[in-house]
């Protein structure tokens, strides 16, 4: 018979508060301690909550910006290769060079890239798909999307270490602190 072990890792501390403010006076204390991997969770979204955390702007209009260049650059090239070089139509006299006409496919080209760009950057940067996380493992994390308010110091900050860690939390006012392993 084959012995079954558990590996356990600690993901990190997760903490419970009571309402917005006491989430968002949390955060802030978490930032100002020197922490830098650590999330919230709340039910709604909270207005300034990422200033509190000191999160950088969001890349994904670049990533759109970025797809939505490269669909007109796509689509224009192919145009111009189809219409002017592969297959020339002289019709009723108009010149081959005809942008009136290309407009539409343009546009469409430069939307639907833009679209994949928004749906798929914003999966990479979420770090999706990731069928199970951590924090699911708790019942407590459940009233997240309810009546909840939690703050998830992660395990692979540099300053982490369990105990300094809970009392921080403890010392912000949480009701309710646990440790979240990843199985």
């Amino acid at each position: 018979m084959e012995k079954a072990t558990t590996d356990k890792t600690l993901y990190g501390i997760l903490a419970e508060f009571k309402n917005p403010k006491e989430l968002m006076d949390a955060a802030r204390l978490v930032k100002d301690s020197g922490y830098r991997h650590f999330d919230t969770f709340s039910p709604f979204p909270i207005h300034g909550i990422d200033r509190a955390m000191n999160l950088n702007k969001s890349k994904l209009g670049w990533i759109v910006a970025g797809h939505g260049f490269l669909g007109l650059t796509a689509g224009f090239a192919m145009i111009y290769y189809m219409m002017v070089i592969d297959y020339p139509l002289n019709i009723s006299g108009k010149s081959l060079f005809n942008f009136p006409a290309w407009v539409p496919v343009l546009f469409e080209l430069t939307v639907l890239l833009a679209a994949f760009g928004a749906v798929f950057g914003m999966f990479y940067l979420n770090g999706l798909p990731r069928l199970n996380h951590p924090l699911f493992n708790s019942e407590n994390f459940k009233k997240a999307t309810d009546d909840g308010f939690f703050v998830c110091i992660e395990s692979e900050d540099p300053q982490f270490e369990p105990e300094k860690v809970q009392k921080l939390l403890a010392d912000a006012g949480a009701t309710n602190i646990e440790s979240i392993f990843d199985e």
